[in-house]
């Protein structure tokens, strides 16, 4: 038995994904009070209560009631060691949940019951296929007026294209709801609206034919057993195996803000989900337990506590065990690091930690060492591979609007362009600074910390721009006429690469078909 397999068994690592609004921070704050992590839950909404949901801890999530960066939440429950990533929901902040789900190992789908499967939610579940992240669904808000669960869930299979299970089955929906039966425990779990315990009733019953059930459900006990019996007869059943390798997804119902049908989302899920799995490097594949430590960072995140001008790198542990005031290599830039304060989270609140296992993510204090991507290790080069940064979709330049701040302007764009907010180009033949983003939002973000944390102000201007396009070429010549011809249209991003800012489809298309070798790329991981 590995040294560490008795750490690494009771570790649950997973990421929250959902469209806006399905009540994803609903549900964490719900999976936070059953590990005891809170005593309450806040009403993220409510203006009377300025405490907002936990998981919300940045400024201008709470002005506006969405996640914007994802946060990280661990917890004891049941012997088990949950590590909650939460994600923006907003398609703005698309890129960081993406990153965030290179560091999980398994996925909660939230899904609206009224609403069913929503355009965001597709193209997270295309990342959770791409990656073959074994994935759960929670249909929530079953207290309100939902669609039938059975086209509910013909939906989660045609629109999200993997196989469903349901553990669960709700009693009616709306007004008349009255709970869920769980089928993975076989017992029935009572709804009360009123009821703000942590402990629901629930009523074991093997037998679903047992006469006592019109006692609690009355005339609903017979649409439960035809319901009952025509899941059995449609879903074949439950293996564990098919969906750790995700070709199955287990099927929940409940009412995450009525804390209704999550705790038993949350026992089902500690048994079946996968501990840490193995992680692609470039080098080879690395298991959880192997002994030396090592682990990437898939975050940054500047000014986490606003009074301190920190950054804190999010460093997720692939295997081996961490120890504080250790030294390890940090691979990109061959430096031996070690970190005397790392921490551990629960939302904004961070506690200093000695040692993590694989699965954790661990905080490290960060003066601009790291970027998004970057590998420690015991000593053993190694890349992690699928951390990428997408070719951006909306384009501005960023002008200093105040002279006598240049430099807290210049410290601060460079700063959140570590995080991975947005990207920088710098314009080759007018060195004019261009803001590259995957979403509108995120220039009111930047504008709006550069002034908060770095008191610096800009201002945008408008380009007309397509894409910008990393190229390559193994020819040199080629490559430097190809720069010549278009400098104009030639830029450096961050690292100092050449990307070519396409004005328009054309442009784009005529560049590639007249320098046949050149390579054009629309990710950076090339």
């Amino acid at each position: 038995m590995a040294k560490y397999s008795k750490e690494i068994n009771r570790r649950r690592t997973f990421g929250i994904v959902s469209h806006p609004d399905a009540g994803k921070t609903t549900l964490t704050e719900k999976l936070l009070l059953f590990g005891g992590a809170i005593n309450e839950a806040g009403a993220v909404k409510s203006n009377k209560i300025k405490k907002g949901a936990t998981s919300d801890w940045m400024e201008i999530e709470r002005q506006r009631g969405i996640s914007v960066a994802t946060s990280v939440m661990g917890f004891d429950y049941k012997n088990h060691k949950i590590n909650i990533l939460d994600t923006p929901g907003h398609q703005d902040f698309a890129e960081d949940t993406f990153r965030t789900l290179t560091a999980v190992d398994s996925v909660i789908i939230l899904i609206d019951g009224a609403k069913g499967v929503e355009p965001q939610t597709k193209k997270l579940m295309q990342v959770c296929r791409m990656r073959k992240t074994p994935v759960i669904v929670f249909i929530n808000k079953m207290d309100r007026p939902s669609q039938d669960p059975f086209d509910l869930l013909d939906e989660v299979e045609a629109q999200l294209e993997i196989g469903v299970r349901p553990l669960s089955w709700p009693i009616n929906d709306g007004p008349e709801f009255k709970g869920v039966y769980n089928i993975y425990e076989e017992k029935l779990v009572l709804f009360n609206a009123h009821e703000k315990l942590k402990d629901t009733n629930s009523v074991e019953f093997t037998d679903i034919n047992d006469p006592e059930l019109e006692d609690y459900i009355g005339d609903d006990a017979k649409q439960l057993r035809e319901d009952l019996e025509l899941v059995e007869g449609v879903y074949s059943e439950f293996n564990q195996k098919d969906y750790i390798n995700a070709k199955i997804a287990p099927v929940f119902f409940g009412s995450a803000l009525s804390n209704f049908g999550v705790k038993e989302l949350l026992d089902c899920f500690i048994e079946i989900a996968p501990s840490p799995l193995p992680v692609e490097t470039e080098e080879r594949t690395i298991e959880a337990e192997e002994e030396k430590f090592t682990g990437f960072v898939f975050k940054i995140h500047a000014n986490m506590d606003p009074n301190h001008r920190d950054r804190i790198a999010f460093l997720k542990v692939c295997s081996g065990k961490f120890e504080r005031n250790t030294n390890y290599l940090h691979v990109r830039n061959g430096k031996s690091l070690k970190f005397s304060s790392p921490t551990a989270f629960m939302a904004s609140k961070k506690s200093v930690i000695d040692e993590a296992y694989p699965g954790d993510i661990v905080g490290l204090h960060d003066t601009g060492n790291f970027k998004i991507g970057d590998t420690l290790t015991s000593g053993e080069k190694l890349h992690f591979k699928g951390i990428p940064s997408f070719s951006p979709e909306l384009f501005k330049y960023i002008e200093n609007a105040d002279p006598m701040k240049s430099k807290q302007l210049a410290k601060g764009i460079e700063q959140l362009m570590d995080e991975g907010v947005a990207q920088l180009f710098t314009g080759r033949a007018s060195t004019r600074k261009i803001i590259g983003t995957v979403g509108a939002l995120q220039f009111e973000v930047i504008q709006y910390r550069l002034l908060h944390e770095y008191n610096a102000t800009c201002r945008y201007e408008g380009i007309r721009l397509y894409k910008t396009v990393w190229i390559t070429s193994d020819n040199r010549e080629k490559l430097a006429e190809f720069i010549e011809r278009k400098f104009q249209q030639m830029a450096f991003d961050k690292e100092g690469r050449d990307v070519f800012l396409a004005d328009s489809p054309y442009s784009l298309e005529m560049a590639q078909s007249k320098f046949p070798e050149i390579e054009f790329h629309f990710t950076s991981e090339f």
